[in-house]
């Protein structure tokens, strides 16, 4: 049996929410009792992605508390995870394995384990991403 934790956290930006998701956010809530979702503001998403929200924070806020695995939604400024630990002293993060090798997620797995914190990348399950909707949705457009 997994060890069941505590406070589990993760992140996103979910600008088109689908299918991939609401598996990793049920998944992490299946390991831990409180799962609190960080919501990446339109300023980080921008910065981050380095594009225009298509949903805005505020309503993808909304969505993300509207699922019944959620438990809390607070807004994501920034990549730092050891802030985010201070502010929410969770036992385990929980991320997708796009993020495994980024140096930023490196350092921050590194503290956060000498914290007693756990770090959980998630392999995608489904053959789907908002940037493939996205392409999806131009390909669509372009044709008809």
């Amino acid at each position: 049996m997994k060890k069941k934790y505590e406070i589990g956290y993760t992140a996103g930006m979910f600008d088109i929410l689908h299918i991939g998701h609401i598996e990793t956010l049920r998944r992490a809530k299946s390991m831990c009792n409180f799962l609190i979702v960080a919501v990446g503001t339109d300023e980080f998403l921008r910065k981050r992605k380095n594009r225009e929200p298509i949903i805005s924070f505020e309503e993808r806020y909304e969505i993300i508390k509207s699922l019944k695995f959620v438990d809390m939604v607070v807004p994501e400024h920034n990549l730092d995870k050891i802030s985010e630990y201070q502010k929410y002293k969770f036992d385990v993060m929980f991320a997708g394995e796009d993020h495994e090798n980024e140096p930023v997620y490196i350092e921050a797995k590194k503290i956060l384990n000498s914290k007693g914190v756990d770090v959980i990348y998630f392999k995608h399950l489904h053959l789907i991403s908002s940037t493939m909707i996205r392409k999806r949705i131009i390909a669509l457009k372009e044709e008809g």
